[in-house]
């Protein structure tokens, strides 16, 4: 069948290839069209067999799973890795994404593992090759892309020291106002980590972030979006370069780049915040979120974060829990920006329906107080960040201080 997909399986145990030649014999739309005992062996067959999927074992005697994976790259660049290995320590899986390995099996798996992570894959990469196959057609008369003229796009990062806050929330409808009132091309990633898929980590430490559209869901709100992880594990392959190369991406095709952070400090965090234009860093009316933005803006200050980049967003400020506005701003120094109202029954109402309140309740001063925030955000001149070498590593240490 012309559909099929076509596996080869490697691993130096014997009763393993033929457990797992069996178990896909059962499959109608997977072919195993050969199998191998070694490293060297597997890279004669790959480029003699042009497998879809290597079913790849990670330690075997003459070449281990890893080495193999990195020379398929170069002899077989049709063949999507599957990683097997007995060991699921994080420097393992790590190791075997950055070698270009696609997924990552932890022996004994199931049949329908295995075989999920067979279709998966072959998806992946045949949407991964027929994306970038069109990409060289994107040019204009003089061989320029189009692209390349446009003025990159603004990244607005959402940051709130203190979990709960709504940051999530607001961030997202906040991009549905931008995309449907004022006409953005507008992204979403999700900088809880890591990037929509465990593929686009490698890619990008060996410079391929083009391929990045690949991994961009497009919304029915007319967003697109990068999403977390199936698996928290994968954020040990996000490193600060691969945060940095995403964002220039992203914001080379986009008018709009949010990036919702998560509550605490790391190295990517920092990236993301230092790389932002706009800092929109949310609070509520609760004694911690407002100790905590306290000390969140003296850390801001020390890596050199003026004024004019982080904006304070006061989410529920409506809310009647005996602190007031004002108590707020005597409180951590300076002026609250923004103001987002209380509106329990519509923000409620859309999370139960998976529906954002801005498209099922547009009218509601909630929405119209994030189209507020969308129109000044939009309106704003991007902020360069200023602040010196020496300061961010003296300020990390504080940050890392504080969690």
């Amino acid at each position: 069948m012309a559909d099929q997909i076509r596996v080869l399986i490697v691993d130096d145990i014997p009763e393993t290839r033929d457990h797992l030649t069996k178990l896909l014999g059962f499959e109608t739309d997977i072919e195993v069209v050969g199998s191998a005992s070694s490293g060297k062996e597997a890279l004669d067959l790959a480029v003699k067999l042009s497998p879809d999927v290597v079913l790849m074992d990670i330690n075997m005697p003459d070449m281990d799973g890893i080495s193999a994976t990195e020379q398929l790259a170069a002899r077989a660049p049709g063949a999507a890795v599957v990683m097997m290995s007995v060991q699921g320590e994080a420097d393992y899986l790590r190791r075997s994404m950055l070698a270009g390995a696609r997924e990552f099996l932890v022996k004994p798996f199931s049949s329908d593992e295995l075989t999920t992570s067979i279709r998966q894959v072959h998806i992946r990469e045949r949407e991964k090759l027929s994306r970038m196959a069109v990409v060289p057609v994107r040019s204009s008369t003089n061989g320029a892309s189009p692209d390349n003229d446009r003025e990159p796009g603004v990244i607005v990062a959402f940051f709130s020291p203190k979990g709960g806050v709504g940051r999530t929330t607001v961030a997202v409808n906040l991009a549905v106002a931008a995309a449907t009132e004022l006409g953005k091309s507008v992204v979403l990633m999700d900088g809880s980590f890591q990037f929509g898929d465990a593929d686009l980590a490698p890619e990008l430490e060996i410079g391929e972030p083009e391929s990045i559209d690949t991994f961009v869901i497009n919304h029915s709100s007319g967003i697109r979006v990068l999403l977390a992880p199936p698996s928290p594990e994968m954020a040990e392959l996000v490193t600060t370069s691969g945060v940095k190369k995403v964002l220039e991406a992203l914001r080379a095709t986009n008018d709009l780049v949010i990036v919702d952070c998560t509550s605490w400090f790391n190295d990517t965090t920092l990236a993301i915040l230092d790389m932002a234009d706009v800092i929109l860093t949310m609070l509520s009316l609760e004694i911690t979120s407002i100790k905590n933005m306290r000390m969140f803006l003296e850390v801001a200050d020390q890596l050199g974060y003026g004024p004019e980049k982080i904006r304070l967003v006061l989410n529920r400020a409506d809310s009647t829990l005996g602190i007031r506005v004002a108590d707020v701003e005597h409180s951590i120094g300076r002026k609250v920006d923004h103001t987002i109202v209380s509106d329990g029954r519509s923000v409620v109402y859309a999370l139960n329906r998976g529906v954002p309140f801005f498209l099922s309740n547009r009218e509601a001063q909630v929405s119209q107080d994030v189209l507020r925030l969308a129109t000044a955000i939009v309106g704003e001149a991007r902020v360069a960040p200023v602040a010196a070498a020496e300061g961010k590593v003296a300020a990390k240490k504080s940050l890392f201080a504080w969690r």
